[in-house]
């Protein structure tokens, strides 16, 4: 391909086209996908065919119980992230009329956020308000939980979906990263058609046990009246990577702490779930009846912008004037 067909093509992949392939993709399903970014289902399935046709390449495995992301999708989704992170930064400072911000804020971060979600978002965060210091603490969901009742804590950053039902936090969703099974390629899983938990269940099962992630998955066991049989329980994601990758175990975990490679360099596998298995769902906390400080909300504003890419997950229903010119940019 010449390099001026490279810049056609480029050209003619939109912004919109990019954020419903990244919604997708996170979310596993081109109906949550549609939920979250309050359109049709047929939308999100012409955006996405338009951008593989564009780029010449299958970025998402369609099934009945959702779609997986290929090879050629999995580089796409990252570099696709890099330039939604980078219009909403760009959008961002554009709308900063009123001169830099300055103040401190106190984030809550559990484990799985802080090791795998948070940094590359807190980079870009420090470049955009240089004048605002975020100071980070790292304690279990329990702990975040109360600290932010008590006023230890502005904000939290954190798995969502582990969230209680408290009466004095609210909490908003960022990202839902679907959880599939994990395996190495030699495993006789990757040849079956269709993968059900009652497959998975027959054969040596390693378990993470951090952020709740036992009870959690114990929860989907339960209710498809099945039980694992676990061989291993671990705090560590990488000796779940290295486990698995050896052959000596699978397991169920989420696409945001997925690495196609263990420590050893082996490669891991995966395979999407045809049960109902819930997605890792992180998002923003905070205490209900508490305004923010400015700081705290210019941190809570960025957070929606750099993982979005266009603001609150789902937009409201009359003119979005920024959701027109985002879709108007062309890259």
């Amino acid at each position: 391909m010449s390099y001026a067909n490279i810049g056609t093509t480029a050209m003619s992949v939109s912004l919109k086209q990019i954020r419903y392939f990244v919604a997708a993709a996170e979310t596993g399903r081109i109906s949550q996908a549609a939920i979250d970014l309050n359109v049709s289902q047929s939308a999100v399935t012409a955006a996405i065919q338009q951008l593989e046709a564009t780029v010449c390449a299958r970025l998402l495995e369609r099934a009945p119980n959702g779609v997986t992301v290929t090879m050629e999708g999995s580089r796409f989704l990252s570099q696709g992230r890099q330039i939604l992170a980078a219009v909403a930064e760009a959008v961002r400072d554009t709308q900063m009329s009123a001169g830099p911000l300055f103040g401190t804020v106190r984030v809550g971060v559990t484990y799985t956020v802080s090791g795998y979600f948070l940094p590359r978002h807190q980079m870009r965060f420090k470049a955009s308000f240089p004048g605002i210091t975020i100071e980070l603490f790292e304690a279990p969901r329990d702990v975040l939980e109360r600290a932010l009742v008590d006023g230890a804590l502005d904000l939290a950053v954190m798995l969502v979906s582990n969230l209680r039902d408290n009466a004095m936090l609210t909490s908003e969703t960022l990202l839902r990263s679907p959880r599939r099974l994990w395996l190495a390629p030699e495993h006789p899983l990757t040849r079956a058609e269709r993968v059900h938990l009652a497959d998975i269940a027959t054969y040596p099962y390693v378990m993470l046990t951090v952020d709740e992630a036992k009870h959690t998955s114990m929860r989907y066991w339960n209710n498809a009246s099945l039980e694992p049989k676990t061989v291993f329980r671990t705090s560590s994601v990488e000796a779940v990577r290295s486990m698995v990758a050896g052959g000596m175990g699978i397991a169920i975990l989420s696409d945001l702490i997925y690495r196609p490679w263990s420590l050893e360099g082996q490669r891991i596998e995966t395979r999407v779930i045809e049960d109902e298995v819930p997605s890792m769902d992180i998002g923003l906390a905070w205490r209900r009846d508490t305004k923010p400080s400015e700081a705290a909300m210019a941190f809570r504003d960025f957070m929606r912008f750099a993982v979005a890419g266009v603001g609150p997950a789902r937009p409201p229903v009359h003119v979005d004037h920024r959701h027109q010119a985002e879709e108007a940019i062309e890259i």
